[in-house]
């Protein structure tokens, strides 16, 4: 066994302790362990307080209760505080260390974890990182590393049915006080309705929330194929950043100087049997591979620079799929890289439909854009008129397929007769095909919207 602990994790043999929780074995060992290995907390109890948020949580009867540690100084309850990040103040209405409970004190002191009530309502005014300092005898020095949470993945979430829209906003709004990473804002589709683009920090936070609508709220809600945020730049001030969130907001071709997309830096490990199918999903997705290390005979360390849009959509369920589960996967942004990025429109019956565009690369624009209005000339019903479906670049159309229309057989009354009286039937059902075009609006059921939304 400590064999191959010492091969998973790389430790010393030395440092495993055997333990057992059903017999007691080894406990007095561990606790003897985290006295000798781990520090005690350092810091100056003279200096101005100076203490790190590293969580909260909201109680609906307290508002939003706040996590820390004591880097210096102390707090005392009643002080008026500050964190200096956000620049709000507050008074330190109840504090306390976190034990088992939080046990109420009149004095927290360097190296305590502790809590603190100020009867903050928002959680958005609390950010994990931040520094707290009394206001009459602040530090002058934040703790490092401190960043605002920026949104990773964006996403459409919408109602089934229309008709839920206010109860989605009122879900929505009590998921964000205890989440204030969470961020929404409302939009319109011409195809699902009234809904809210949401931003997330990744694909595990937009599965959580969408999880949590369904448990906690009992609300069935559609998600539109996530997507990045990019950086487009115009031909006229080719330095200004416009930050594009949703593929509509990309500018126009003929304004655009160039695109730039978010690049991450993942790590790849698994067993070495895996290796070749890994490494060509990887490069599929346009990924770059810059290490190869093999952490034992039999695992291997592979990373990779990709584009993050490669990621958020189906890159995870690809990689366990050819992995059969053996590969873990992690990653964090890097930087902005320039790309061969396009706008793909999806029109019905030559409307654009909003909440099926798309920014994708050059080079799949053409099977993506195929793939789409296949799917959709076999879900969407026939009409009474004849409906085009394109996929276009700008005003180029790079693939179109068609779904004929239901026809009446008019001539079934002529019997016989002169054939140009079969041809004026079959003119005036021409004509009146082609007005109702002009004026029909084609209806997307929303179980076809959602199987556009599995493209392989």
């Amino acid at each position: 066994m400590k064999d191959q602990i010492e091969e998973l994790i790389l430790c010393d043999r030395g440092d495993i302790i055997p333990a057992s929780g059903k017999t007691g074995l080894g406990v007095e060992d561990i606790l003897t362990a985290i006295l000798d290995r781990i520090p005690p907390p350092k810091g100056d109890p003279k200096a101005p307080l100076k203490a790190l948020i590293f969580d909260s949580v909201f109680n609906p009867f307290r508002g939003i209760i706040a996590y820390y540690r004591i880097m210096d100084g102390e707090l005392n309850k009643r002080d008026h505080i500050k964190f200096m990040n956000t620049g709000n103040s507050y008074y330190a209405e109840e504090i306390g260390v976190l034990k088992l409970n939080q046990e109420i004190r009149q004095t927290v002191k360097t190296g305590d974890v502790g809590y603190i009530i100020c009867s903050i309502k928002e959680a958005k005014e609390v950010k994990v990182g931040d520094t707290i300092t009394i206001t009459n005898n602040p530090t002058k020095i934040a703790i490092d590393g401190f960043e605002d949470v920026k949104p990773m993945v964006f996403a459409g979430i919408y109602p089934v049915d229309t008709e839920d829209f206010e109860e989605l906003r009122d879900s929505m709004g009590k998921l964000q006080l205890n989440d204030a990473s969470l961020v929404f804002e409302p939009e319109s589709s011409a195809a699902l309705g009234f809904g809210f683009r949401c931003g997330f920090l990744g694909m595990l936070h937009m599965e959580i929330i969408q999880e949590r609508l369904e448990r906690e709220f009992g609300m069935t809600v559609i998600t539109t194929v996530p997507n990045v945020s990019y950086h487009a730049y115009l031909k006229k001030d080719s330095e200004t950043i416009v930050i594009v969130n949703n593929p509509t907001d990309l500018p126009d071709p003929n304004y655009l100087d160039r695109i730039e997309e978010p690049y991450i830096s993942a790590q790849i490990i698994t067993a070495g049997d895996y290796v070749g199918a890994i490494m060509s999903l990887c490069i599929e997705k346009r990924g770059i591979l810059k290490n190869q290390v093999y952490l034992t005979s039999n695992r291997v360390e592979l990373s990779f620079e990709m584009p993050m849009a490669e990621v958020v959509f189906d890159f995870y369920d690809k990689l366990k799929s050819i992995s059969r589960g053996y590969a873990s996967f992690d990653y964090h942004p890097i930087d902005y890289r320039m790309s061969h990025l396009v706008k793909l429109d999806i029109l019905l019956n030559a409307k654009v439909v909003d909440a099926l565009s798309a920014v994708i690369h050059r080079d799949k624009a053409y099977y993506f854009g195929k793939r789409i209005c296949e799917k959709l000339r076999d879900l969407i019903p026939r009409h009474q008129f004849e409906i085009p479906i394109q996929a276009a670049i700008g005003t180029k159309v790079i693939s179109r397929e068609n779904i004929r229309a239901m026809r009446k057989d008019v001539t079934a009354k002529c019997y016989g007769g002169d054939i140009s009286r079969k041809r004026k039937l079959l003119e005036k059902q021409k004509k009146g095909k082609k007005r109702m075009r002009q004026v029909g609006n084609v209806e997307i059921p929303q179980s076809a919207f959602m199987a556009v939304l599995q493209i392989d």
